[in-house]
């Protein structure tokens, strides 16, 4: 699958390929993010397999270095797929997840269904 663009809720989302070369540094959320750009998208969806295995273990300081550059250019991130097994192995990074998921600029969800929960106006009324 290639990486698409579409509108979900009123929302433009840049959906990467979770067949694209991982994500290592900050210097390739910089990529993703002129990727969005080009299809006028503010929301970007990745899949969890497409983010390099350091990227969950808070210590190496990548997660915190690409989340930067998504919080600076004003993007919100969806960070799509099963984590479980990283969750497992760090109380750190499922206090970092759940706080994530409280806010409105960067989730952690198990499927597309649950961002389309996040993003529908009358789910969060109902």
């Amino acid at each position: 699958m290639a990486d698409r663009s579409y509108e979900l809720h009123g929302e433009r989302i840049f959906e990467c390929a979770a067949d694209s070369v991982q994500l290592c540094s900050d210097r390739d959320a910089v990529e993703l993010i002129s990727a969005a750009l080009e299809h006028r998208a503010r929301f970007i969806v990745i899949p969890a397999e497409q983010l390099d295995s350091n990227f969950f273990h808070l210590k190496t300081g990548i997660a915190g270095a690409m989340l930067q550059k998504f919080v600076t250019y004003q993007f919100r991130v969806a960070i799509i797929g099963d984590i479980s097994e990283h969750l497992k192995e760090s109380s750190a990074l499922k206090d970092f997840v759940y706080e994530c998921n409280r806010g409105s600029q960067l989730w952690f969800l198990a499927d597309r269904d649950q961002l389309e929960q996040r993003l529908n106006p009358r789910a969060k009324t109902a």
